[in-house]
């Protein structure tokens, strides 16, 4: 004879089902809350590295800065230093220059002419003075044109010296400084050209 069930298996199956499912998706909703906490664990740490890392940069970003900033103030300084010394070196070489062109002044005017007075502007030289005669004025030009210092001799004015009992004449007349090299030794090396 056969035998009948007559307790509510099914329902019983289906408890168990319900049961295994919500355990199954209790687990799902478990690992997937430590996945995400993991992940934003893992973030997190990633991003305070990354920050650590900014930080250092930074720091040493404003460091090579401030030493940037020193290095181009020792530069300007430097750059300053050697124009200064350009500047005295130059002096230095020009010094014995001044001694020289009076030497010249002296050896181009000629007898009859009195300078009264020298300015220099640069690389221009101006005379004042009073001659016997244009004459003179004429071989004091001469002597500027062929000397070694002065070059180009322009006559400005040339005026009857009222004031003067000898009757001679108030002049005044520019020159150029004709540049004299020496750097070689004390030997001067003359730019002019001599030939005229």
């Amino acid at each position: 004879m056969p035998r009948i069930n007559l307790l509510p298996w099914r329902e019983q199956e289906r408890k168990v089902r319900r049961r295994e499912f919500m355990v199954a998706a209790g687990a799902a909703v478990f690992a997937a809350g430590i996945f995400v906490l993991g992940g934003k664990l893992l973030y997190a740490g990633w991003t305070e590295a990354q920050n650590q890392k900014n930080n250092l940069l930074h720091q040493e970003i404003v460091k090579l800065d401030a030493a940037i900033a020193d290095i181009q103030d020792l530069e300007n300084r430097k750059q300053r230093l050697v124009a200064r010394m350009e500047i005295i070196e130059k002096l230095q070489r020009k010094r014995p220059e001044i001694v020289h062109l009076f030497d010249e002044i002296v050896k181009t005017v000629p007898e009859g002419v009195y300078l009264t007075g020298i300015r220099q502007n640069g690389n221009k030289l101006e005379f004042h003075g009073v001659a016997q005669s244009s004459t003179r004025v004429s071989t004091f030009m001469r002597n500027i044109d062929s000397s070694v210092w002065m070059d180009n001799p322009v006559l400005m004015v040339v005026e009857s010296a009222k004031e003067s009992t000898s009757g001679g004449s108030n002049f005044t007349l520019t020159s150029d400084v004709v540049g004299v090299d020496l750097e070689h030794g004390g030997e001067t090396t003359i730019k002019k050209v001599a030939a005229k």
